[in-house]
């Protein structure tokens, strides 16, 4: 099977990128050919607001060399329109809500004209995939027919190294950017106490925010972009990993976090919600609550037992996310669309 993957991103610590690159991985393993076209074999602007414009553009016009294709499998509704003038049967794979996701980002305006973009898109796919039950939910109710097939990892490709730097050492890991949480963050930062270490791996739009509090903070540590292999390491050697995004799919760096067994704090929001249960397999808080981030934070350090029970049932939680099971998921709706 020829299968031609179409995303924003391919490369990186972000969950698009990793989703993608995992289901490469998978079908490669399994016989299949793939090709990826994305940012960084396309022509893109690299300027908020331009750079998935532009990647459409350049997608659009490459998909007319990408030939023989038997699956089309696009990520994100910037990847629909190439989709739409590629060759094969084409199935969009959603990783959150979109319209919801710009709004956040680029606020109202923009996020009602994506809004009215992504119901177009929508129509343009064979098979519309969600990774998350919120997501399910709401396109759904949109009346599109949607399946759901979350987000995975690759359980036996994790780096095993464990990196700890501070005895008491807590790590966030993703786009440093407003839906993340990231201001709500930094906000509790500033009151950790000076034993208790931060550190906040990624990049983003807030990367100078992060530069000032980490100035003036010695115990936040802006780490920027690091490779695949070092952050799982560091979040192997960190007590806790704090996740407070605004929106969320089903997030791998929580994935690899319950892994990698050690406890979670996150926001009850979108997919965290599905991964998570409150009390059982991570703490859930609610959206802009940074002092309740700080209180549940210095709890799970001094509750070893706590931690403990957390982290046991995660990673049995996890073990149903693993590309093994996943990527059968994918490959039995390609094989429903060459039928």
């Amino acid at each position: 099977m020829q299968v031609l993957i179409i995303s924003p991103t391919q490369g990186g610590i972000g969950g698009i990128a990793q989703h993608v690159q995992g289901l490469s991985e998978f079908l490669k393993k399994n016989g299949h050919k793939v090709d990826i076209l994305s940012s960084e074999n396309t022509f893109t602007i690299p300027l908020k607001g331009l750079k998935n414009p532009s990647f459409m553009l350049s997608a659009l016009l490459k998909t007319k060399f990408k030939k023989g294709n038997d699956i089309v499998h696009a990520h994100n509704l910037p990847s629909a329109l190439p989709m739409k003038n590629a060759s094969g049967k084409k199935i969009l794979t959603l990783h959150g809500i979109y319209s919801e996701q710009i709004d956040a980002l680029h606020g109202k305006a923009t996020g009602k004209l994506s809004s009215s973009y992504e119901k177009d898109a929508l129509t343009w796919a064979d098979v519309i995939t969600v990774i998350s039950k919120e997501a399910h939910d709401y396109y759904t109710k949109l009346g599109f027919k949607v399946s759901l097939v979350p987000n995975a990892i690759d359980l036996s490709s994790l780096p095993k190294q464990k990196e700890k730097l501070y005895e008491k050492q807590v790590i966030y890991v993703g786009r440093l950017s407003k839906e993340k949480g990231i201001l709500d963050l930094l906000e509790m930062s500033k009151k950790l106490p000076d034993d208790t270490h931060l550190l906040i791996l990624g990049s983003g739009p807030e990367e100078e925010k992060v530069k000032e509090v980490a100035k003036s903070h010695p115990n936040i540590h802006f780490m920027g972009y690091q490779p695949r292999e070092r952050t799982i390491s560091l979040i192997r050697g960190s007590d806790l990993l704090i996740q407070p995004s605004i929106v969320e799919g089903i997030s791998s760096t929580l994935l690899e976090a319950m892994a990698c067994k050690i406890p979670i704090i996150a926001t009850n929001v979108g997919g965290n919600k599905e991964i998570l249960e409150h009390g059982k397999t991570g703490i859930l808080v609610e959206l802009y609550s940074p002092t309740r981030i700080l209180e549940e934070t210095l709890d799970l350090l001094s509750n070893r037992e706590k931690s403990t029970s957390l982290i046991q049932e995660a990673f049995n939680q996890v073990q149903k996310y693993d590309w093994s099971h996943v990527g059968n998921l994918y490959l039995n709706i390609y094989e429903y669309l060459l039928k």
